[in-house]
């Protein structure tokens, strides 16, 4: 389902701020490389995810599917020197492909890449967090979600991508849209969040810890 014309689109990508070189060449390749490059990230969102680490001054951040590197190398550009995100993702293909970018990268050295199943590595993490993004296998999202919201600092901020699936959460069929349903349902009703639903790409959700 496109929610914006596709011309309006074209103008917000053309008036959003350039991504360097290499982002860019992480775009191509991935079109290039990996399966369902619809995945990517891309210039608009990327943008945001690095102006949202700077908005609420992050240094620590935790992100739930890394697929070709791109966000999360979108927001280490936000982080100090002495920041860091922790980036988790299980398919090998994928790893592969965004440890190439993350060593190119002079930001790479702030990305720690997890491999294996992120609720595993969400089990094995201390401390607090500023920020998270979440965008990884739809079934799990309440899940990385409860987990990662007592970890978030309070006034931290989880980010959410796909929450409008296409559209197809206005009349839930598969699996995976009645778990981005029943998600967008289980956030809307959790009184430890302020949240915000953005029409931008696929969906995204932003919630504020109170």
């Amino acid at each position: 389902m496109d929610f914006v014309n596709k011309d309006i689109e074209n103008y917000a990508y053309d008036h959003t701020e350039i991504e360097d070189d290499l982002l860019w060449q992480l775009e191509l390749e991935t079109y290039d490389q990996l399966e369902i490059p619809q995945m990517l990230t891309g210039r608009i969102e990327g943008r945001l995810l690095k102006m949202l680490a700077q908005l609420v001054g992050a240094r620590r951040i935790i992100e739930i599917g890394t697929f070709g590197g791109y966000s999360a190398i979108s927001m280490a550009e936000a982080l100090p020197e002495d920041g860091y995100i922790i980036t988790c993702e299980e398919d090998p293909v994928a790893i592969k492909f965004a440890k190439q970018f993350f060593n190119k990268s002079p930001h790479g050295k702030k990305v720690f890449l997890k491999e294996g199943p992120a609720l595993e590595t969400l089990g094995a993490i201390s401390g607090s967090f500023d920020m998270a993004f979440i965008d990884a296998d739809k079934e799990n999202y309440i899940n990385y979600y409860e987990i990662l919201l007592p970890i978030i600092r309070s006034g931290g901020l989880i980010v959410v991508d796909n929450v409008l699936w296409s559209g197809r959460v206005l009349n839930p069929k598969e699996a995976s849209d009645h778990a981005i349903h029943n998600f967008n349902q289980r956030v809307m009703d959790d009184h430890r969040v302020e949240k915000v639903m953005l029409t931008i790409r696929d969906g995204v959700s932003l919630l504020r810890k109170r």
